[in-house]
């Protein structure tokens, strides 16, 4: 296996710049695109066709040719949009962007779709999912957790229509965990969930009755005054059912709950924290009270080259599906090369390892998933642990 990944990595690099001018007007390669175009994720959309548009002059071919069309962000006008781009004869597409846009794309049954969704529970059968999904996060976490020997794990996940893609994907990756919360994203519900799992009531009152007998002893009025001091400087008094804490969530919500974990004397200089993918949030370098923090991500030296590469054509910025949508045109481009491109679909439901710019990611049962790297954030610097 590792041979196989090695070659496939020589090649899905090679190719881009290598294969040049190479066949006519009749084996053109046709790659179609549903990303939104116009509305409220109209730049969104503009930079992953940019990043697409870059694949093709990095790979200095005529053989490939994108057709972007709109999803406006919406399943009727991305279905209408799909079945377009079907009669023009094309039969892969990379998008749609967001998992609403999924659900009618089973009407199409011959157009293979990969989209940079990264959920990947009830998606229609021609549908790859390209995003970093859960699983691949667990799974780097799940590394993280074995190398450090941590014995006592539990995860907090947010009550959204992600909780679903948390719990398989603990279920699939088999990490060992201690419980697995649910929580409610409305401050004061949160607030209170995280005490009752933290069991801090409890711990609080133990330093009240620490005190209090402190107080009821024969000591010395002297020496009781000293020792309530230094009980009145402890906000909690007991041990916690868990090592390391795994938030599933992301931004200000992440923040959220770590603010009601310090509330309840829960700090990770105490217990190991590990987040989802915060993909190199800066202002959690700024937030020294929640670190050291850990978290799975794609590679940043390469995502810092690709960011430098993008700008230096079009003078922006990309966004980080992007980099997805670049290495996708890569990969179409390279599979055309051994397979027919009518028969991709097929392809996807195999098992192949490839290495992009996001990294390693390999495909399986109709979802690339993505080997990640695992960071810290610690005094304010961003740290690969591997």
């Amino acid at each position: 296996m590792k041979k196989k990944l090695i070659k496939l990595t020589v090649i899905f690099f090679i190719f881009i710049g290598s294969f040049s001018n190479v066949g006519s007007a009749e084996d053109k390669i046709k790659i179609g695109m549903l990303v939104p175009m116009t509305g409220d994720n109209k730049e969104i959309g503009e930079l992953i066709i940019k990043a697409a548009r870059l694949a093709v002059l990095d790979i200095d071919t005529d053989k490939l040719e994108i057709y972007p069309r709109d999803t406006g962000s919406n399943p009727d006008k991305a279905l209408k949009s799909a079945k377009e781009l079907r009669d023009m004869g094309i039969n892969i597409v990379i998008g749609p962007v967001f998992y609403k846009s999924l659900i009618y794309l089973d009407e199409v049954v011959d157009v293979t779709f990969i989209s940079l969704t990264n959920k990947t529970i009830d998606v229609p059968n021609n549908v790859i999912t390209g995003g970093v999904n859960a699983l691949s996060q667990v799974v780097a976490i799940k590394k993280f957790i074995e190398e450090n020997e941590i014995k006592k794990t539990i995860f907090l996940t947010p009550k959204i229509d992600y909780e679903q893609e948390v719990k398989k994907a603990i279920k699939k990756s088999k990490i060992k965990i201690s419980k697995h919360h649910i929580y409610d994203t409305e401050p004061t519900k949160l607030t209170k969930q995280i005490e009752k799992i933290t069991n801090y009531q409890v711990r609080k009152q133990n330093v009240l009755d620490e005190i209090k007998r402190i107080e009821e002893s024969d000591l010395s009025e002297s020496e009781k005054e000293r020792r309530i001091k230094k009980w009145e400087k402890r906000y909690t008094l007991g041990n916690l059912n868990f090592d390391s804490v795994v938030i599933s969530d992301f931004d200000e919500s992440l923040k959220s709950v770590i603010t009601s974990l310090l509330y309840t004397d829960v700090s990770p200089k105490k217990k190991i924290i590990i987040a989802f993918n915060q993909w190199f949030d800066e202002s959690l370098l700024k937030e020294k009270s929640i670190q050291p923090i850990y978290y799975p991500s794609i590679n940043k030296k390469n995502l810092d080259d690709f960011k430098e590469k993008f700008f230096n054509e079009f003078n922006e910025y990309p966004n980080y599906l992007s980099l997805l949508s670049y290495d996708l045109v890569g990969l179409i481009y390279y599979l055309s090369f051994n397979n027919d491109l009518n028969d991709l679909g097929k392809l996807f439901k195999k098992k192949n390892s490839f290495k992009g710019k996001i990294g390693i990611f390999n495909i399986k049962d109709n979802k690339i998933n993505h080997i990640l790297n695992l960071y810290e954030i610690r005094n304010g610097k961003l740290t690969e642990i591997f």
